[in-house]
C-alpha cells in the first residue's frame, strides 16, 4: 500500500458549460484533482455515460494522475451537464441537468476498496438528490476506516435542497465544510442562533464534528473546532471565476490536515490555493510549483 495519503472523492463527475468553454467539474471530482496536485493519491468514485462526454472525462481525470477503477460506465444514463454562468464579480450560478448518469452511483468492489484504504473521503449533498445514489454514498462511508476524515462539503446547489440528506450527511461526518451563503440556509433548518460562530459552535456540537470550515470570499476563511476559532484572511486577487476554488480549499485543508500541519497554517495555505483557483478559468486548473511544494515536502 502507498504511504501516500489516500483522497477519494465521491459523487458527481459532470462537465461545466462555461462561458470560456466546457470543463471537467463535479465537486468530488474537483477535490481529487486538487488532492492530487498536492501530493495525495486520488481518486474519484462516480459514474459517467458511455458517450464521448464520459470517455474524454475518464481520459482527462486519468491525465490528472487519478485512479478512474471505480468510476462506472453506464449505459443508458448520459454523462451530467451542467450550464455555468458568471456574473460581473465572478460568481457562479448553475442550471444542472437531471437523469444523468452520477444519479446511480452503485457499490461496487472497486468503490469499496478505495473506501476502505481511505484518508480521508469528500462527499457533498447534490449526488444524493437521489435515493439510490444517496444510499449508495452512506453505504459506502460505512465502511470508511474509523479515523478517515469524512469531509461533508456541503455545496447546495438549487432546487436539490434537502434538509433530510442534510441531516443524514452531517451525522456521517468528521468535518463539515460550507461557504457564507450556504450558514443562512443550516441556520433556518437547525434554528440556529446568535453570531456566525454561535451559530456554527451549536451546529458543531449538535452533530459532534471534530471540526467547521466556512469559507466567506474576499473575506478570507474561518475554523471552528471544539470551541476554538481560527481564522486567515485572502489575499485581493482578480477574480475570473471562482468555479472550484471552495474544492481547492477543501482538498488543501484536508492534506493540510492529515499532514498535522497547525489550523492556521492550513487555513492560511487552503485560502492561497482557493484565492489562485479564482484567478483562472475552470474548477481544476494546474496549480503552480510554489503552492504545492510545501504540501508535497
Amino acid at each position: 500500500m502507498s504511504d501516500l495519503i489516500q483522497a477519494v472523492g465521491l459523487g458527481e463527475v459532470l462537465w461545466d458549460l462555461l462561458p470560456s468553454g466546457p470543463q471537467l467539474g463535479g465537486a468530488p471530482a474537483n477535490f481529487a484533482c486538487h488532492a492530487a496536485a498536492l501530493g495525495a493519491e486520488a481518486s474519484v468514485i462516480s459514474r459517467v455515460g458511455s458517450d464521448p462526454l464520459g470517455w474524454q472525462a475518464l481520459d482527462l481525470l486519468k491525465q490528472r494522475g487519478l485512479d478512474v477503477s471505480a468510476v462506472g460506465v453506464d449505459p443508458v444514463l448520459p454523462t451530467g451537464t451542467v450550464e455555468v454562468t458568471v456574473d460581473s464579480g465572478g460568481s457562479p450560478s448553475f442550471s444542472i441537468r437531471e437523469d444523468v448518469a452520477w444519479d446511480g452511483i452503485i457499490v461496487d468492489a472497486p468503490a469499496l476498496e478505495r473506501v476502505r484504504r481511505a484518508g480521508v473521503i469528500c462527499f457533498g449533498s447534490l449526488a444524493q438528490r437521489t435515493p439510490r445514489s444517496a444510499n449508495a454514498v452512506h453505504d459506502l462511508l460505512a465502511v470508511a476506516p474509523r479515523d478517515a476524515l469524512r469531509i461533508f462539503d456541503i455545496n447546495l446547489r438549487a432546487p436539490f435542497l434537502s434538509r433530510g440528506v442534510v441531516v443524514r450527511s452531517l451525522q456521517s461526518a468528521t468535518v463539515l465544510k460550507l461557504n457564507e451563503a450556504e450558514l443562512p440556509v443550516l441556520a433556518g433548518w437547525f434554528d440556529l442562533r446568535g453570531t456566525m460562530q454561535e451559530q456554527l459552535d451549536a451546529l458543531g456540537r449538535r452533530f459532534g464534528l471534530e471540526g467547521i470550515a466556512l469559507t466567506l470570499g474576499a473575506a478570507g476563511s474561518r475554523f471552528w473546532r471544539s470551541g476554538q476559532w481560527w481564522e486567515a484572511s485572502a489575499r485581493p486577487v482578480a477574480v475570473r471565476d471562482a468555479v472550484g476554488a471552495g474544492d481547492s480549499f477543501t482538498a488543501a485543508l484536508a492534506i493540510g490536515w492529515l499532514r498535522g500541519w497547525e489550523m492556521p497554517a492550513i487555513l492560511a495555505a487552503a485560502t492561497e490555493v482557493a484565492g489562485y483557483v479564482c484567478t483562472q478559468s475552470g474548477a481544476t486548473p494546474r496549480l503552480p510549483d510554489e503552492l504545492t511544494r510545501r504540501f508535497r515536502e
